[in-house]
């Protein structure tokens, strides 16, 4: 121990030993938390367990739904697509009793997760969590129930040591971070802000300090019907979808030119990212399409506004349809469908990142790598609209969207125990009377 560590109410071997000694109750935690099946729009039974969880812990609690009256004036709402009724956003409140010294801090993770695909691929089916070498598999053990476990763990763990923080802590469990934020963004219109958020992701225990935009898009393309027999006299909406989609490909090629990049994505080879992500089209098998919907995914650069995105594709797809051989057949119009966020590159001299990659060096005795990540998170919102500096910092995970997901437990016991010191040096800890 160093000269500043010994000041503190706790030493790194205790906590680790505390850690260790939790590791069957964290798995237990992770494995019920997977088990509920919290896809867009099911959130609530999940929700209600970590209510209740929070509660267990003596947090305060605050849980509430997505106003959208109140949030779609605010520049970072994305327009969603369902009802927010039954679907909360559950907050657990710490506030000190025996002193305040230290920072304030937002525990952020979001209890939402991605469609599971083919469910026939799977080893189990994806909402009946399992170990395995030392692995949690299902759907959403990796993106990102392992985060929240880790600091509900943290936070259990050191409460049983006999110690709470000495500054306002905030738990927040948000709904909707993989298709808009507007959980997240609920959380910061109501009041919710800090000196420093972490939000869990599966980062491979690196500091996410920069991510890029990304914006969801609804093309809707219109043709001229013909019977298959005489196609010639018509145009396929379909084929001028997929004309147009490779018109977009180009611009992102241009973006991903090395002259192009942004300085924190240098050494990204394609980090500008355009998606094909569903498409729908045609009437009847036998008559050339009059109409195709896809969505599409784009990713931007930070500091690059979503309207001066969406501009550039709007000059891509007029451009290729203006050039189109048969361009009076066809027409487009371009929608916005989720998300509308854009990036953000933090200074790497900014306290949060400094303490934490301290309190990750001390723990495990090696460097905090640093992260730009090709996607999008809820700490946009911190960042960009809330003047609190926050990043992502969490247990790393194979398959993430994919097949089989999975977390390591080791790493997710390492992440509770560098997140559990870090609000120990951050916040500060009183012993609990």
């Amino acid at each position: 121990m160093n000269a500043k560590t010994s000041l503190l109410p706790l030493d790194i071997p205790t906590l680790r030993a505390a850690v260790e000694s939790h590791r069957d109750e964290s798995v237990d935690l992770l494995l019920k938390l997977v088990s509920f099946p919290s896809l867009v729009g099911r959130e609530q039974p999940a929700q209600a367990f970590v209510r209740d969880t929070f509660e267990s812990l003596g947090l305060q609690l605050d849980e509430f739904e997505v106003d959208q009256n109140t949030l779609e004036t605010h520049p970072a709402w994305s327009p969603g697509s369902m009802d927010y009724a039954g679907r909360p956003n559950v907050v657990g409140i710490h506030r000190p009793r025996f002193g305040e010294s230290g920072r304030s801090l937002i525990l952020n993770g979001h209890i939402d997760v991605v469609p599971v695909g083919d469910e026939r691929l799977w080893t189990r089916p994806p909402f009946e969590p399992y170990v395995s070498n030392g692995q949690v598999f299902g759907r959403g053990s990796a993106d990102m129930k392992a985060g929240i476990t880790a600091f509900i763990m943290a936070w259990k763990i050191l409460r049983e040591l006999g110690l709470e923080p000495a500054a306002p802590v905030y738990l927040q469990s948000v709904i909707e971070e993989e298709c808009t934020g507007n959980g997240a963004l609920s959380c910061l219109v109501r009041g919710y802000t800090a000196d420093a958020a972490i939000i869990p992701e599966p980062t491979s225990l690196r500091v996410m300090d920069a991510q890029m935009g990304v914006i969801w898009l609804e093309l809707e393309v219109s043709g001229k019907p013909a019977h298959a027999a005489f196609s010639e006299k018509g145009g396929s909406a379909i084929s001028m979808s997929f004309d147009l989609f490779a018109a977009l490909k180009e611009l992102e090629g241009r973006q991903n030119a090395p002259q192009c990049r942004h300085a924190r994505y240098a050494d990204h080879f394609n980090p500008v990212k355009f998606n094909l992500g569903t498409i729908e089209g045609g009437e009847w098998t036998s008559s050339v399409a009059t109409n195709c919907r896809s969505t599409i995914r784009v990713g931007t650069y930070p500091g690059t506004t979503v309207e001066q995105a969406i501009a550039a594709i709007r000059e891509a797809l007029d451009h290729a349809l203006e050039h189109h051989a048969n361009r009076e057949i066809f027409s487009y119009t371009l929608s916005e469908v989720g998300f509308r966020a854009e990036g953000f590159a933090l200074d790497h001299d900014i306290p949060l990142i400094a303490e934490l990659r301290r309190c990750h060096h001390e723990v495990l005795h090696g460097e905090a790598g640093m992260m730009a990540f090709t996607g999008t998170t809820d700490a946009k919102f911190f960042n960009l609209y809330g003047e609190t500096p926050a990043v992502c910092y969490g247990p790393g995970g194979e398959n993430t969207h994919g097949i089989d997901e999975s977390v390591a437990i080791d790493e997710l016991l390492d992440s509770i125990t560098v997140i559990a010191w870090f609000i120990v040096n951050w916040c500060k800890c009183n012993p609990i009377k």
